[in-house]
């Protein structure tokens, strides 16, 4: 039989993983040619918009569209977590691209518990202190 469900899981893994990549491409190009300073488009953190609580993620998008545009220092300024995300998200796409060409991708320690568990905390430390109205911590606020 030469269409079991077994020979088409490699096919369809492949076929997911060039969407995802697909998917990082098309958020990045928006997010690069939109300023969400600017424009509402893009969408506000939640947390934010609610409480004026900055929760560890706000400002990433704003920071990528620095980041994007060659200014660094301005994306370090809207997320100082900016070039964690960063090798995060490019080790994640180059794993998926790998995935879509030839059928394997890079280990996936994001994944992994350890690292989870470990990024939790950083992140968890890291949206107390932002919070903190005490220089310098607020250099930390986006």
């Amino acid at each position: 039989m030469s269409n079991s469900l077994s020979e088409k899981a490699p096919a369809l893994g492949r076929a997911a993983a060039a969407v995802g990549v697909a998917a990082f491409a098309v958020g990045s190009t928006v997010v690069a040619y939109v300023n969400p300073s600017e424009s509402h488009l893009l969408p506000v953190c939640p947390l934010y918009a609610l409480t004026g609580i900055a929760c560890p993620g706000c400002g990433l998008t704003r920071a990528f569209h620095a980041l994007f545009n060659g200014d660094l220092i301005g994306a370090l300024d809207f997320n100082l977590l900016t070039p964690v995300w960063a090798v995060i998200f490019v080790y994640v796409v180059v794993s998926l691209s790998l995935t879509a060409i030839r059928g394997r991708g890079l280990p996936m320690w994001p994944t992994n518990p350890r690292f989870l568990f470990i990024f939790m905390i950083v992140l968890l430390v890291f949206g107390v202190l932002r919070n903190i109205p005490i220089w310098p911590l607020t250099i930390l606020y986006p």
